[in-house]
């Protein structure tokens, strides 16, 4: 079976697959309460998924803020990694913050996480600065990134 990968709006439904990628991906994860109050509480938040054959293989995530877009999160399925999906999650998010207004956008990466700051160089992201002992998890510095739309 050939499933071809499609993108469409975050569903409450889909929290509990979110939350799994979240647990592959992270080492400070998202709660599923976390997640409910961005589908139903923030109303700056858009997320996006990735499905193939109904499977969830990735997610992302962003604020949008008058004409600012502010990237919470991009992840996907350890098994689906290095096949372009980070990529094209980043793609359409970008295109959807494009649509809704954002003329900028901005997003903090682990300092250590040089695969994920390829994918964001690779889409015009530079660098804006150090954000000192941002993860709670090991108070690992973040690179702030920035992009014109």
């Amino acid at each position: 079976m050939n499933n071809i990968p499609v993108f469409r709006f975050m569903k409450e439904e889909d929290i509990d697959q979110i939350l799994n990628i979240e647990h592959l991906s992270f080492a400070t994860p998202w709660s599923k309460e976390a997640f409910y109050n961005e589908l139903y509480q923030n109303q700056f938040a858009v997320y996006i998924v990735l499905e193939e054959g109904g499977k969830i293989i990735g997610y992302c995530g962003v604020w949008i803020v008058l004409d600012e877009a502010h990237v919470t999160n991009v992840a996907v399925l350890p098994e689906y990694r290095g096949r372009k999906f980070g990529d094209a999650l980043m793609r359409k998010l970008i295109e959807v913050a494009k649509e809704k207004g954002a003329r900028t956008m901005t997003l903090e990466v682990r300092v250590t996480n040089h695969i994920a700051q390829s994918l964001y160089r690779k889409m015009g992201f530079q660098n804006g600065g150090i954000r000192k002992n941002y993860y709670t998890d090991n108070q690992e510095d973040a690179l702030v990134m920035w992009v014109n739309l």
